[in-house]
């Protein structure tokens, strides 16, 4: 692939001739913003560039956002200090850096926050304190000489192979460091300097290219074969992979033939760029005739319009939007098609690869350091392609954007919760597509309320009719034309339904076990009697089957059973998972929210009580049940425990979907897009774990998990079975999923949120709270909590301050404000929240989350 860095004209400033000075925005905790610096004879610079700059005693990232003709008039050229050098240009398409500022605004953050989330790793690097030992001058008599704190800092250095560490790591270990190192550099038997910034660059690869062979010179039967090789792979191959084709113990021989004249070598840039399958080539398939609508509403669409797809689990919504990308690269454009989880990449890869072969790269947050960077480059060449990637791929540079398309655009995985911003990637991809004026195209068998609104939402017709005439056809199991939406007011919105499954399959019946029987029955187990006879048939059906559990690990609390003592995680105020993988396996207790790990205990810590109990089931806990009652069956874990390491979504599938399994179990991730024709039984072991939250969104997060999990089933030639059980099975949301009924759903759900004031009819700000002392905590929550009633309108109602449901976190105390208001938070407002900081204690964070999708 060729490689380009293509130079832009930026609308911020105007060009100005003769620059000497430029403003840089500075990537440094506590001092973000733009400062002044000098540019280098002879040296280039444009806004957009990413430079190294010197910063107090550190060298750190920043990127130069004007450019100026003279410096400004309260600085003295002697006070302004020199860029250290350019790291990369060309680093930003056009209205890439309006989106970066609107995303900044929109979500209440200094703009260099959303800088580090939209860029590569190591672009902006920030140099390293670090402290060296000086060998040679410390005397003989050197432990009588030294105070305590100066003795531990150089036993500290000495264990060191190359006799230093950082600064910061030092200051760690040992107490009252600061002060002894200051000491020992004095005494010039230590002496600190700056680690240069580690940042990303180019992967160079030596190649060796074929010349001709010189009549004039004589060659060995070895270089004759190494010249043999390389005109057999069109002239030219990298030299490791020619060492290797070759069988050479060095690289002497091709040294000695490029001597000759037969053959050069040179360096030339690799591009690290994650290519992990090559799928047969695919063809387009014949589309239904609600898929061929969806097909013409889309690709008529020129300009900046938002679609809501909005179709049934199995109904071909991935092979259209295979078919809407293809015109947009015919056209020479790109198409960004973002995905809630790592997990999905590696199917809908291989089918967009089938498809469009090498145009398709992919770009998430598991990459390698170098893949990010080079797929970052890749998208500047401005080359028609297709992006795959998580919610940060939001992001990418695409130069020619035709399309952009969010997949499962209901998942709360696009919304990011840390670190700052907490951006979310719909509301992004919103601004982008107008930015550049394209389609935005969500999909979903199970829309956030806030799309549903938006998309079918008049403004003389209530959104949920009673006249089942006026249901859009989704919802009333009917194809064709659909009733007079909003779409059709406003041209920017519109909503297209895929009512049925490819080639008409049913969707699967749902069975709802009532496990309160199940007990009265003399069943102890956590299978019913109906899950334990279907999966009982797997084997001898040659079919396969997926069991749902809402948590991973063994059980979700440990308790004494003699005093009641439960196990809870010392650094926050919430139980200890118990794990245990396999028999055998040591016995663990570990805290899902800051990874604490300790031994499992034989005895109570409290009342010495051997009688401890595991309660709950997680995903470990139903494998090893599941291995005991059915020994015949094979079983694949995925959960978050199970894809830590790179590609490991892909080859637990990619296992399963070969038949190496019979069983899935897993958490969330199997929600999310998986399609498997062999699957054609779904279990969820315990729909309650996802019931009952004290969380306004409980509801929508429940019925959308449940009926995506279910819709995993069928989707192949034989029917499939969905067995749901449950302690509740009154609940509305298991009557909802249970029909297959969103919009029964939406009829009890969305009065509620109504009347309430809560999105989609309302607007939310969070502010959290957080810091070691919780004391402070409080105080500064209870402070801000005035400041709001005194500054904001009436109109914005003010919940709390209140500690947050679990209030200790790594040993970080959080409380929380929730800011509610019927109307949008103006500017205005915003930039009175963005003051509030200014009345906490030093030691305690503020963050202001716009639109949560979580209040816990």
């Amino acid at each position: 692939m060729k490689l380009a860095e293509p130079i832009y004209t930026y609308n911020i400033v105007n060009p100005i001739p003769s620059i000497q000075w430029v403003e840089v925005l500075v990537d440094c905790a506590y001092s973000e913003g733009l400062y002044t610096y000098k540019v280098k004879p002879d040296t280039v610079v444009k806004v957009g560039d990413i430079v190294s700059i010197p910063f107090g005693s550190s060298i750190v990232g920043g990127i130069v956002l004007k450019l100026l003709s003279q410096p400004p008039e309260n600085l003295s050229i002697e006070q302004i200090k020199e860029i250290d050098d350019i790291i990369t240009t060309g680093f930003f398409p056009p209205h890439y850096w309006e989106l970066l500022q609107l995303t900044a605004e929109y979500y209440l953050t200094d703009l260099i926050n959303v800088v580090r989330v939209a860029l590569p790793p190591k672009l902006l690097g920030k140099s390293q304190r670090r402290v060296k030992l000086i060998i040679d001058n410390l005397p003989e008599t050197l432990e009588d000489d030294c105070s305590v704190s100066q003795w531990q800092v150089i036993k500290l250095l000495k264990q060191s192979t190359a006799k230093d560490y950082s600064y910061k790591f030092i200051t760690q270990k040992v107490k009252n460091a600061r002060q002894a190192i200051k000491t020992l550099v004095k005494r010039q038997w230590l002496e600190i300097y700056l680690q240069p910034p580690s940042n990303a660059k180019p992967k160079l690869t030596k190649i060796v290219t074929f010349l001709g062979e010189n009549e004039d010179t004589s060659l060995t039967q070895k270089q004759k074969d190494v010249l043999t090789i390389l005109k057999n792979n069109h002239g030219e191959l990298p030299l490791n992979q020619l060492a290797k084709l070759a069988q050479l113990n060095s690289n002497s021989i091709v040294q000695t033939l490029a001597k000759k004249g037969c053959v050069i070598i040179q360096e030339r840039e690799t591009l690290r760029l994650l290519q992990d399958s090559s799928p047969e080539k695919d063809k387009p398939k014949n589309l239904t005739k609600e898929q061929t609508r969806a097909l013409e509403i889309i690709t008529s669409l020129k300009s900046y319009s938002t679609v809501l797809l909005h179709g049934v689990t199995g109904s071909g919504k991935t092979e259209v939007y295979l078919q809407s990308i293809e015109p947009i690269l015919q056209q020479k454009k790109s198409a960004l098609v973002l995905v809630p989880e790592i997990g999905l990449t590696p199917q809908l890869t291989d089918r967009f690869r089938a498809r469009f072969g090498d145009k398709v790269c992919v770009y998430h947050s598991a990459l390698s350091d170098g893949e990010r960077y080079d797929t970052w480059r890749q998208m500047l060449t401005g080359e028609s392609q297709v992006i795959i990637g998580t919610r940060s791929a939001v992001f990418a540079p695409l130069p020619n954007i035709g399309m952009i398309i969010l997949d499962e655009e209901h998942d709360t995985s696009f919304k990011q919760h840390q670190p700052i911003p907490t951006y979310h990637a719909v509301k992004i991809a919103e601004y982008r597509a107008k930015l550049v004026n394209c389609p935005l195209i969500l999909g979903s068998a199970t829309p956030s309320l806030e799309s549903w609104r938006q998309a079918t939402e008049t403004d003389k017709m209530p959104i949920l009719p009673s006249d089942t005439s006026l249901t859009p056809p989704l919802l009333r199991g009917a194809g064709g034309d659909h009733f007079p939406l909003k779409s059709e007011i406003n041209s920017n919105n519109y909503y297209i339904s895929l009512p049925n499954r490819i080639q008409n399959r049913p969707m699967p019946p749902v069975e709802i076990v009532d496990m309160r029987q199940e007990l009265r029955k003399g069943n102890r187990s956590i299978f019913s009697y109906s899950l334990r006879d279907a999966l009982n048939n797997l084997k001898k059906e040659g079919k396969q089957a997926i069991l749902f559990i809402s948590r991973r690990g063994h059980s979700t609390f440990v308790s004494c059973r003699s005093c009641g003592y439960v196990m809870e995680c010392p650094h926050c105020d919430v139980s200890l998972s118990y794990h245990y993988t396999h028999e055998g396996a040591t016995e663990l207790l570990r805290c899902h929210y800051c990874n604490h790990t300790e031994l499992h205990p034989k005895k109570c810590p409290q009342c010495f009580s051997p009688y401890l109990k595991f309660f709950g089931t997680g995903t470990q806990k139903v494998l090893l049940e599941l291995e005991k009652e059915f020994p015949e069956l094979k079983i694949l874990r995925f959960d978050s425990d199970t894809t830590s390491t790179k590609n490991a979504h892909r080859r637990i599938l990619e296992d399963f979907g070969a038949g190496k399994a019979d069983v899935l179990i897993g958490t969330q991730m199997l929600t999310k897009g998986i399609d498997l024709a062999q699957v054609t039984l779904v279990g969820v072991v315990s729909a309650d774990g996802l019931l009952f939250h004290s969380d306004y969104r409980a509801s929508e997060r429940a019925f959308q998990t449940l009926t995506q999990v279910a819709g995993r089933a069928g989707r192949g030639d034989d029917a499939g079975k969905v067995i749901i059980q449950t302690y509740s099975p009154e609940h509305p949301v298991i009557h909802a999923v249970q029909n297959h009924d969103y919009l029964a759903f939406c009829r009890k759900e969305l009065p509620e949120r109504e009347s309430l004031d809560y999105p989609p009819y309302g607007n939310l700000i969070l502010l959290r709270f957080s810091g070691v002392d919780g004391d402070r905590v409080r105080e500064s929550a209870d402070t801000v909590g005035d400041m709001c009633a005194n500054l904001l309108p009436d109109s914005i109602e003010i919940l709390g301050p209140a500690p947050a449901n679990i209030m200790r976190v790594a040993n970080r105390y959080r409380w929380q404000i929730l800011l509610k208001s019927a109307d949008t938070f103006t500017p205005e407002m915003k930039q009175v929240l963005l003051t509030l900081k200014q009345y906490c204690h030093p030691s305690v964070s503020i963050v202001l989350d716009a639109d949560p999708l979580r209040i816990e």
